[in-house]
C-alpha cells in the first residue's frame, strides 16, 4: 500500500503527528489485565503507548500475554483469593461516611460485592 524504502524517521513521524493534533507518550505500566467473560490476559511487563486524537484516547499495548481463569488476575491487592481488589477510594468513602474503622468499611464492601450503599446501610 505506502511505497518500498525503509519506513519513516521517527522524529519525522512524531512532527507529522503533532500536526495532525495528536499526541503519543509511553505508559510506564507494569501490568496489564484485560477481562473476558471466560479468561484474562495478563501482560508482565508490556510496553503500552497513549495515543490522544483530539480527545479519543487509544491505547496499544505491546507484549506477550498470560491467559488465566477470569477474575483470577488481580496482582498483589487480590492475593490468593479470586475477589476483584476494593477501590482505597471506596473503602475511604464508607469509613468516612459511617464513622467506621477501614477494616470494618473493607470487610462491609467485600460482604456486599463492592456496592457503597449495601455497605453504608450494613455499618449505619
Amino acid at each position: 500500500m505506502f511505497g518500498g524504502g525503509g519506513g519513516l524517521n521517527p522524529r519525522k513521524m512524531e512532527q507529522m503527528m503533532q500536526q495532525m493534533g495528536i499526541d503519543v507518550e509511553d505508559v510506564d505500566a507494569e501490568e496489564v489485565i484485560i477481562r473476558t467473560d471466560e479468561y484474562d490476559l495478563v501482560f508482565n511487563d508490556a510496553e503500552v503507548t497513549k495515543m490522544d486524537a483530539r480527545g479519543q484516547e487509544t491505547y496499544q499495548i505491546i507484549g506477550s500475554p498470560e491467559q488465566v481463569e477470569s477474575g483470577s488476575a488481580g496482582g498483589d491487592a487480590g492475593g490468593a483469593d479470586s475477589e476483584p481488589a476494593i477501590p482505597d477510594g471506596d473503602i475511604e468513602m464508607v469509613a468516612t461516611r459511617t464513622g467506621a474503622s477501614e477494616d470494618e468499611a473493607r470487610a462491609a464492601l467485600e460482604a456486599n460485592d463492592g456496592d457503597l450503599a449495601a455497605a453504608v446501610e450494613e455499618l449505619e
